[in-house]
């Protein structure tokens, strides 16, 4: 089995990744790694690339950002687009960067499709313009996504087998590159990945962290309640009035817990959906959704809707007559978030059983271990070292 190295015995030519699920401590162990003056950190989290968003991001404050400097944190608006090519972009020219100051790159967060990119590779799929991106959403936006599916079916019916038609964000990419380069999307997949760590200049360590379960668990919904006393709530609402072209369907909205609160809004008709042009439709499909709801179990009980309290609950002019909505959409939310939150844990979990399988005898730069805790990475890197 392969060990990790002192940080002081680490090649110069080094790039290190820290790879754990959420809440698993491993921002306390970079912190500690840069104090050694040996490394650069370089954030790999989907989510700390937007601006504003801190809480729910559980991004370093800015005290401790500018005490430990992370590379590729607030680097858009939450309204800006950001893919996987983008990332292992920006990473390669960092790393270059870094090692020309004479330092280690210390990739550290939890977004294991970005590390995937990084030591297996991504398709060749070229990024799409925009006026072809432009053309697709008013496609959309005037004829549905079945459209685009539809579209999809006739001239690419292979990707189809592994997308649904309720899988908007994938079906759009799909349209977009055929209609950008002539060529279909899983022609573009089928060719050979390429990946940083297939650059022989560079040696690769990456340090694989999966925690016990029941003790990650209890991590993350003490970290879901230091959020919500911290006013995740209202860094949401600050969002929302701060950029009016926000959309529910963003990558910013679909981060674990942003989504739940937007429902927290929604649910208690608060007035930044209300009065937000992006976010309304959002808003008009969550109630259209629920009435449905509440009208087929009124059918189920044969009660009238119109005198039940979880019609009340959905209806504006009765808001100030139940007062309780506020606190049961509040906990309904907190629980959602707390679900997702260990679902996000699990897919993690998945990632990074994958990634073990990537440290192959015939890969000479490329070395992967694994561990249980991130205590036991902290006593391997920071040992003290041999001397002969």
């Amino acid at each position: 089995m392969a060990t990790l190295p002192n940080y002081q015995d680490l090649p110069d030519n080094s790039v290190v990744c820290l790879m754990s699920p959420t809440a698993s401590g491993k921002t306390d162990l970079a912190f500690k790694l840069y104090q050694t003056g040996r490394f650069e950190l370089i954030s790999v989290d989907s989510a700390l690339i937007y601006r504003g968003m801190n809480i729910g991001t559980a991004k370093p404050s800015p005290s401790e950002l500018r005490q430990f400097p992370h590379h590729l944190v607030d680097i858009i608006a939450p309204t800006d687009s950001y893919s996987v090519a983008n990332f292992v972009s920006d990473t390669e020219r960092l790393i270059g960067q870094i090692h020309q100051r004479g330092k280690i790159p210390l990739l550290v967060g939890g977004t294991m499709m970005y590390y995937m990119a990084l030591l297996d590779g991504i398709s060749s799929v070229p990024e799409t313009d925009s006026a072809i991106r432009e053309q697709v959403k008013v496609w959309k936006d005037t004829q549905g996504n079945q459209a685009l599916y539809d579209y999809l079916k006739q001239h690419d019916p292979a990707i189809c087998q592994k997308l649904g038609p309720s899988d908007t964000q994938r079906i759009t990419r799909a349209v977009e590159v055929h209609l950008q380069t002539g060529r279909c999307m899983s022609q573009w997949q089928d060719l050979p990945k390429i990946a940083l760590s297939h650059d022989p200049k560079w040696q690769w360590y990456g340090i694989i962290v999966m925690p016990d379960r029941a003790w990650l668990h209890e991590r993350i919904e003490q970290r879901l309640d230091l959020m919500w006393s911290q006013g995740f709530v209202a860094e949401v609402i600050e969002l929302i009035n701060r950029y009016p072209d926000l959309t529910a369907d963003m990558p910013a909205m679909r981060a674990v817990g942003y989504r739940q609160v937007l429902e927290y809004l929604a649910a208690t008709y608060h007035p930044c959906l209300v009065n937000h042009a992006g976010l309304m439709p959002y808003y008009q499909d969550y109630h259209a959704q629920h009435h449905t709801k509440t009208e087929q179990n009124a059918q189920k009980t044969g009660k009238n809707p119109q005198n039940s309290a979880i019609f009340n609950n959905f209806n504006k002019k009765s808001q100030k007559t139940t007062p309780n909505i506020g606190n049961l959409a509040c906990q309904d939310m907190k629980n959602k978030a707390l679900y997702a939150t260990r679902q996000l844990a699990k897919r993690q979990y998945t990632w990074l059983r994958q990634l073990t399988l990537l440290d192959k005898p015939t890969i000479t730069n490329l070395t992967i271990v694994s561990f249980d805790s991130i205590q036991q990475v902290e006593q391997q890197l920071l040992q003290s070292p041999s001397w002969d």
